[in-house]
């Protein structure tokens, strides 16, 4: 059976899911959250569902539901839990059935799923406890399933977006976020998350998967996702229209749009035992 081990490691204070300022900071404009934001690739969805038992799907940290309406679409029956009453608000306006509380202290009153899924979220969960209520809730055979988009635009556009954040936000993670490849940091988040279920025990070794894609931005567009994205979300107000003036112009200077080139990077693990 799963047990959330006894001694633990020192938790290290930049651990991001002790950061609940920033984890809840993402509800303060859940209408742009959910207009910008990108989605998922369909293959990631479709290899989920093939690798499940059955149809029923528990979104963790569902935000505003721009996971969970794409496995409804796919015709699962899904439930999401948010922390963020907000975001949980307007899932809820989307027609999605949604619970709010930390996944850490959500009870599942028995309810067992056949996947657990969690699309840009799970660095929040503690990722001990994360993965010992998912096996708790798995039916056997199920899949736990923990995905990231990591965005990379083409590296003259890249360094043009990390002068401006150097110049507003010398020292902060949106001055260096831009500076090297974005997929390795979620891959170290992916292996991050497979520690954490080995650690717990109950499934099935982790896999990592990986499906790359692209989405084309007019200046507009990514201008309206960036104050999204954590290392904004509580940027004063004056700052944050610095950012996007400069951000804005390097945009223009590339002829008004770009295309991001996204590698959606994933950890899945079955579980194994009878919860």
């Amino acid at each position: 059976m799963p047990t959330l081990p006894s001694e633990r490691a020192p938790r290290s204070e930049h651990a991001s899911h002790e950061n609940r300022q920033v984890a809840e900071s993402f509800g303060s404009d859940a209408e742009r959250y959910d207009r910008a934001r990108p989605s998922y690739p369909q293959a990631l969805v479709d290899r989920i569902i093939a690798a499940s038992p059955g149809r029923d799907v528990l979104d963790v940290g569902c935000g505003t539901g721009i996971v969970a309406r794409r496995f409804e679409a796919a015709g699962c029956r899904v439930l999401g839990v948010d922390v963020d009453a907000r975001m949980a608000d307007l899932a809820r306006q989307r027609g999605l059935d949604v619970e709010v509380a930390s996944f850490e202290d959500w009870d599942p009153a028995r309810r067992e799923f056949d996947a657990v899924v969690s699309g840009q979220t799970w660095h929040w969960v503690n990722p001990l406890a994360g993965a010992a209520k998912a096996a708790q809730t798995l039916r056997p055979r199920g899949l736990l399933a923990l995905f990231w988009n990591a965005g990379q635009p083409l590296p003259e556009l890249a360094e043009a977006f990390a002068e401006v954040c150097r110049r507003v936000m010398p020292a902060s993670l949106a001055a260096r976020q831009w500076t090297g490849q974005a997929v390795d940091g979620y891959t170290a988040l992916c292996t991050k998350a497979a520690d954490g279920i080995r650690e717990v025990g109950g499934f099935a070794d982790p896999e990592q998967w990986r499906f790359d894609w692209e989405q084309p931005y007019t200046r507009d567009e990514w201008l309206d996702q960036l104050p999204t994205q954590g290392a904004f979300t509580r940027l004063p107000q004056a700052k944050l229209e610095e950012v996007l003036a400069g951000v804005g112009a390097a945009i223009d200077a590339a002829g008004g749009s770009f295309t991001m080139h996204y590698a959606t990077v994933a950890v899945t693990a079955m579980r194994t035992d009878t919860p």
